[in-house]
């Protein structure tokens, strides 16, 4: 099975890419980000016709959340659990039924952040608490479970081409890092670093300053794995030249073997 995440940044500007994505990528289950549309505006109906079943986690104009999957959905939550009075559309989580047993996938874009000494980057932390809170809950399922999405966390040194150009922005701030490896550290595994574990492989290239022709990116596009879906781990890649195409996002997918 193949499960891919994508920050399509935005699905009207980039629909043509995604269904050209989809076809040639033939995901299983697709979580995208940034979608920056309402539930009833997304085009559903294309990617139903494309053979997918599709859950919505809109929002005008802003943030969004979208699953596709080829096999049904069990069950669709909206929203990370939490703070009730979070209106912003940044979780979609889904459970589906595979011939080995039930799969629990969400599909998260994370808050940036920026800038750091505004409301945004304490609240980028609060829903990094948050969920990490929800993923020990989950964990105590002891099923397999995919969070995959746009995290917006550069790891480590080697996921960025230059450091001390990132060393003051929230996506690289030490606070920020130690928040991602805590979830992390509740037993999950980053399906990167499991399998590729390269340095300066990037998901993540500016539209500005030439970034992707002189390859100046970050990773930040993330899939973390409970135990369950570790141990049927079989690859992970990142699908680059969709950075290349006419009217690109900015993120490229990435996408993960599960063998169920």
């Amino acid at each position: 099975m193949k499960i891919a995440t994508w920050n399509i940044n935005g699905i009207k500007a980039r629909i043509t890419n995604l269904e050209r994505w989809l076809k040639e990528a033939e995901p299983d289950i697709a979580c995208l980000q940034e979608i920056k549309s309402v539930d009833e505006n997304f085009p559903s109906e294309v990617f139903e016709g494309m053979g997918y079943n599709v859950a919505v986690h809109g929002q005008k104009s802003f943030n969004g959340v979208a699953i596709f999957s080829k096999l049904p959905f069990d069950e669709i939550n909206k929203g990370l659990p939490g703070d009730e009075t979070d209106e912003q559309a940044r979780y979609l989580e889904a459970v589906i039924s595979t011939a080995s047993g039930a799969l629990r996938v969400a599909s998260i874009y994370l808050p940036n952040g920026n800038p750091v000494e505004s409301e945004k980057y304490p609240y980028k932390l609060a829903w990094m608490e948050r969920l990490k809170n929800h993923a020990r809950s989950l964990l105590a399922f002891e099923e397999p479970l995919v969070l995959a999405g746009d995290y917006n966390i550069i790891p480590t040194e080697q996921d960025v081409y230059n450091p001390k150009a990132w060393a003051d922005d929230a996506l690289f701030l030490p606070e920020s890092r130690a928040a991602y490896h805590a979830i992390i550290n509740l037993g999950l595994t980053s399906a990167f670093e499991a399998t590729l574990n390269q340095p300066h492989r990037y998901t993540f290239w500016d539209y500005q300053r030439g970034a992707w022709q002189k390859d100046h990116g970050i990773r930040i596009d993330h899939l973390l794995l409970s135990p369950q879906a570790a141990d049927k781990l079989s690859g992970c890649h990142i699908d680059r030249p969709t950075r290349g195409w006419e009217k690109p996002s900015d993120h490229v997918p990435v996408c993960i073997e599960l063998d169920v």
